[in-house]
């Protein structure tokens, strides 16, 4: 029998088997795509607070506060290691512009700055950062040798906020690996059950081909199959459910997740999210067979 020929029986043959059997195969594929929804909404969570981190990069200045008697020159050398460190761009804030945004802040209320006598406000150096240079670490180490120069008074750049982002990030990538882990055990668990009744409804057919000379290899292949095509209908049908709640997230659950959208979207890479489906489908699926084969199949 050529290779061609064999590849055609191998499918025929699961093929056939998952129509015989459609109510097992079904339970599989379903258990296994509910595993890799999971998965694949906690790739876009993690992915979206990543990006939600980026975005803060034009919209928090890291601001330097000046002592009242800080050297020019020293000032200048400090604004130039500062552009070269994070490329961004810097301005100087005089007292009396810090105090006229602080009115606007204010509102009504900011009128009653007008009667301050002395502006409490010192100068400083605001330097907008690119979206490449929101690195909390990185930040938090160029804020502490920022402040212990003799002419640097304070640093703001939104650490609280950005720690808080950090630790959701950090909360948000094991939550995914929980979630993978569980993906893989799930699918292995379920796949191999659903095999195994396969396995053990052909029993005799198994036994026949094993009599008249069908090695293992020759026998295992249509059970490989069966878990490859459950791994792929898993993945069709993940990714589809995955797309379905992102849509309806961006346009009913603004309440629920709004805080995470930008611009009233998720920023989703569809295309490398269905390899991901799909690739892990198929692997689980196939990891699947093989452990239920190879702990049956001895007839």
């Amino acid at each position: 029998m050529s290779t061609r020929a064999r590849l055609a029986y191998f499918v025929r043959t699961a093929i056939g088997s998952m129509v015989r059997s459609p109510f097992v195969h079904v339970i599989a594929v379903a258990a296994l795509a509910l595993s890799l929804v999971g998965f694949g909404l906690a790739r876009i969570a993690n992915s979206q607070l990543e990006a939600l981190v980026s975005s803060l990069g034009g919209e928090v200045e890291f601001t330097v506060y000046l002592t009242t008697d800080a050297p020019s020159d020293k000032v200048d050398e400090l604004e130039k290691a500062l552009l070269s460190r994070t490329g961004g761009t810097a301005k100087r804030i005089s007292p009396a512009e810090a105090l006229g945004r602080l009115a606007a802040q204010l509102g009504e209320q900011g009128k009653a700055l007008s009667e301050v006598g002395e502006n409490p406000l010192p100068w400083s150096l605001e330097l907008k950062l690119p979206a490449g240079a929101r690195n909390a670490t990185e930040l938090k180490q160029l804020a502490e040798r920022t402040r212990s120069l003799p002419f640097v008074q304070g640093v703001d750049y939104g650490e609280e906020a950005l720690d808080r982002l950090a630790l959701i990030a950090r909360a948000l990538q094991l939550a995914a690996i929980i979630v993978f882990a569980l993906v893989f055990l799930t699918a292995i668990i379920v796949v191999s059950a659903t095999l195994q009744l396969a396995i053990f409804a052909r029993r005799e057919e198994i036994e026949i081909q094993k009599l008249v000379g069908g090695t293992d290899r020759f026998v295992r292949m249509p059970f490989l199959i069966e878990g490859a095509l459950q791994g792929t209908f898993a993945g069709v049908v993940a990714l589809g459910t995955v797309f379905g709640l992102i849509r309806w997230l961006e346009r009913d659950g603004g309440e629920l997740v709004g805080f995470l959208m930008l611009d009233g979207h998720f920023v989703v890479a569809w295309g490398r999210l269905a390899l991901e489906q799909l690739g892990l489908g198929i692997t689980l699926g196939l990891l699947g067979s093989f452990i239920a084969v190879r702990r049956f199949l001895r007839v």
